[in-house]
């Protein structure tokens, strides 16, 4: 049997577990999901909880994911928004954009990140329809 080295930190060289013997299907082991996927879950996650709690909140509002907003000239760099929301038009319904890098910025873990997540869709929902923060989600207005 040789022993694999790690060169110069870049990781396992080979697999990391043999086949099996008996049916030869090799081990798969579980890979960590990607920050996009993960934010991904974590809106999709958000968007389900409001739905059971207060369905009425997210009637004619589209959602979209950005990766960072677009500054305009009169905001100043340390005020980067996490999220916007465009009331309805004549010509277009609500719309609710939550942007990707700047929450990830300000989470600490992945799990901040997933409140944190909630938390700005929430208000942002709240904004929008007129509803309170205690009517779309309670649990976000108990931890103020």
């Amino acid at each position: 049997m040789t022993r694999r080295r790690d060169r110069h930190d870049r990781g396992l060289r080979g697999p990391l577990a043999r086949p099996n013997p008996h049916t030869e299907w090799v081990a798969d082991p579980p890979r960590r999901i990607s920050r996009n996927e993960f934010f991904s879950a974590a809106v999709s996650q958000s968007l389900t909880s409001v739905s059971l709690t207060c369905p009425q909140a997210l009637d004619g509002i589209r959602l979209g994911v950005e990766d960072v907003p677009f500054l305009h000239n009169d905001w100043r760099a340390d005020e980067v928004p996490l999220a916007a929301a465009v009331e309805r038009s004549e010509d277009a319904p609500a719309q609710l954009v939550v942007y990707r890098r700047p929450l990830e910025h300000r989470a600490t873990s992945r799990q901040g990140l997933r409140e944190l997540v909630h938390r700005t869709i929430v208000e942002q929902l709240a904004a929008l329809t007129g509803l309170t923060v205690e009517t779309i989600d309670p649990a976000v207005a108990e931890d103020d």
